[in-house]
């Protein structure tokens, strides 16, 4: 098997417990990191566990201006649109090629897997395999799994022959123009494009054995526990375990309401926290994604990119331009411009309210009150008599 992740520099450390892993289980293996960032200072190959880098710019994504395409995908976005070229490319290297998210850990040798992919073309593990119980499990994680995605794309496993070949071009295509966090418009990321695919694709198979692709989101049917140094699932060994949500803190969460208590989960996060740190994760944390940066070095923020990606007319006026770049004629230029041309009569009215208000809270204003009332009273005598 071929097994490739895909991350950037922050993300670093993560990969290299994954490549790791998959190396201390699966022999002969060839694992590939697929990097959407630029290879970090003092980053020497021979010391990775990596046995290929291939960078977003050796990818060959099928896009007339590069730099714009990764300009107008977040971070995240941009490491999962770049899963699709680089599953077609490795389809026409490999037999089996396998996809793991940099935070998933190996635990088993995965000869099932690759025994599966002798039968069929496609294979996707789902968020869910087994209907949940109640309302508080219905909401966190089968509501959860409409919105995101029926299938984790943290895993997905495809065979080179005509039929997965094809699914990977679809796959391909559609994450070009359509890979966005944007679940209010039916998007998120790669994930929900997964849910179609089994009624385009034949021999697609949804493998649903408890110790594949482990997570907090199918916990409340899955059991961990430890025996003899080995992780089991419902009494069956462990595939792989996905720490997804580990940064934004959601995964500790998650695990303090569905853990019960279990102290070989704790166990395992432990251990991941360990294995990162051992790998780097702290120099990661401090990395700055290059594709997130203007050429000065200064944020390029989400409004600047999603206003650029749903508008064609900027994206034909500066297709020939490189948008990170903010000299002479640039998108940044005419971004700025254009904000400060819609917020100046804004600013120019919010200015007359604060005077207008001054004026009714000076002491001018109160003292002239009756006044003023007088001379509205005779204004009405005027009229209507007149």
């Amino acid at each position: 098997m071929t097994i490739f992740t895909s991350a950037n520099n922050f993300y670093l450390a993560k990969a290299r417990v994954l490549a790791k892993s998959v190396k201390r289980y699966i022999k002969d293996v060839i694992f590939i990191l697929v990097l959407s960032d630029k290879i970090p200072i003092g980053f020497i190959r021979e010391d990775e566990p990596f046995d290929e880098v291939i960078t977003i710019d050796n990818l060959g994504i099928p896009v007339e201006n590069l730099n714009m395409w990764i300009y107008t995908h977040s971070v995240v976005e941009l490491c999962t649109a770049v899963k699709g070229q680089a599953l077609y490319n490795l389809l026409e290297k490999y037999e089996k090629v396998v996809y793991l998210d940099p935070d998933i850990v190996v635990f088993n040798d995965l000869q099932t897997l690759d025994n599966l992919l002798d039968q069929y073309d496609i294979i996707f593990t789902p968020h869910l395999t087994i209907p949940e119980e109640n309302d508080r499990d219905i909401v966190y994680n089968e509501i959860c799994s409409l919105q995101h995605g029926i299938y984790n794309f943290g895993f997905f496993a495809v065979r080179a022959n005509e039929n997965g070949k094809s699914y990977a071009k679809w796959y391909r295509d559609r994450l070009l123009n359509y890979c966005k966090d944007d679940i209010p418009n039916g998007l998120f990321t790669d994930q929900r494009w997964g849910d179609m695919a089994s009624a385009f694709f034949d021999n697609l198979y949804i493998w649903k054995d408890p110790g594949a692709n482990v997570s907090t989101w199918n916990l409340t049917h899955r059991h961990i526990a430890k025996n003899d140094n080995t992780y089991y699932v419902n009494g069956k060994p462990m595939l792989f375990y996905h720490f997804s949500g580990f940064d934004s803190g959601i995964q500790l969460e998650m695990l303090d309401i569905y853990s019960n208590g279990n102290p070989a989960l704790y166990e395992l996060r432990n251990f991941y926290i360990e294995e990162i740190n051992r790998n780097g994760q702290k120099g990661c944390e401090k990395s700055a994604c290059f594709y997130n940066l203007y050429l000065d070095g200064s944020v390029v923020s989400q409004e600047e990119r999603v206003l650029l990606r749903n508008r064609l007319d900027l994206q034909n006026k500066f297709s020939k331009t490189n948008p990170y770049d903010k000299e002479g004629n640039s998108y940044f230029s005419w971004y700025i411009n254009e904000k400060r041309r819609l917020e100046e009569p804004l600013q120019i009215t919010q200015e007359l309210s604060n005077e207008l208000n001054s004026v009714y809270n000076s002491r001018s204003w109160r003292i002239t009150a009756p006044l003023r009332k007088i001379f509205k009273l005779l204004r009405f005598i005027k009229n209507r008599f007149s």
